[in-house]
This record gives structure tokens, sequence and C-alpha cells, in this order.
């Protein structure tokens, strides 16, 4: 089991200096903390510490970064020809669905 902190996820990004990053990090964590914990309805989760197991973890570092990476939500940046696009979290991507969906509690 494992606690996600901005640290972790300004770490993924290649950022693991940059102070600011974390800090907003660290705030978007417990979001998406929650968002991935309301999803598979508690399941693998510990209960005892109320962490997530290594997958969801990985799922909240990615969702959270993307998050934190474009806190904003800019869309394109434009400067005289030059154009590029961001990403954007829109929610959670296929790939971490493959995961999430692990878990997630079915109605039977």
């Amino acid at each position: 089991m494992a606690t996600v902190t901005g640290t972790d996820v300004a770490e993924y990004l290649g950022r693991g200096d940059d102070f600011n990053l974390a800090t907003l990090a660290g705030r978007h964590v417990i979001v998406v903390t929650e968002m991935v914990k309301a999803y598979t309805r508690g399941k693998g989760w510990d209960a005892q510490f109320n962490e997530p197991n290594t997958a969801l973890a990985a799922v909240i570092v990615s969702a959270t970064a993307r998050l934190s990476n474009n806190p904003d939500g800019t869309i394109t940046i434009s400067v005289d020809d030059y154009q590029t696009r961001k990403t954007v979290f829109e929610g959670f991507s296929l790939a971490e669905h493959v995961i999430l969906n692990a878990y997630r509690r079915k109605a039977t």
C-alpha cells in the first residue's frame, strides 16, 4: 500500500525539485484520490491505513500529473504562427480505466 504525495507526482513529471508543482500536486492528489476511491467504491484500499494498493496509487499519480501539469485547463497556446496543444484533465484515461475497472464493484 502506498500513500501518494505531491512530491511523487512532481517526480513522475521529472520535476521533483519544483516545490511549487509539488505543493499544487499535493492539493490535487486529495481530489483525485477521492475520485479513485469513489470509483472503486473502496475496493483495493487498505481499510486500516486508508491507503490505495500500488495499482490504484499509479492511477492517482498519473491522473494527478495531468491535472497538475495544466491546472487552468488551457487547451491550446498560440504565439504568432506557433501553436501547441496541452494535455487536459477530462477524467480518467483509457489505461487508467483498465486498472480502475479491475477494482470496481459491479451490481449483481
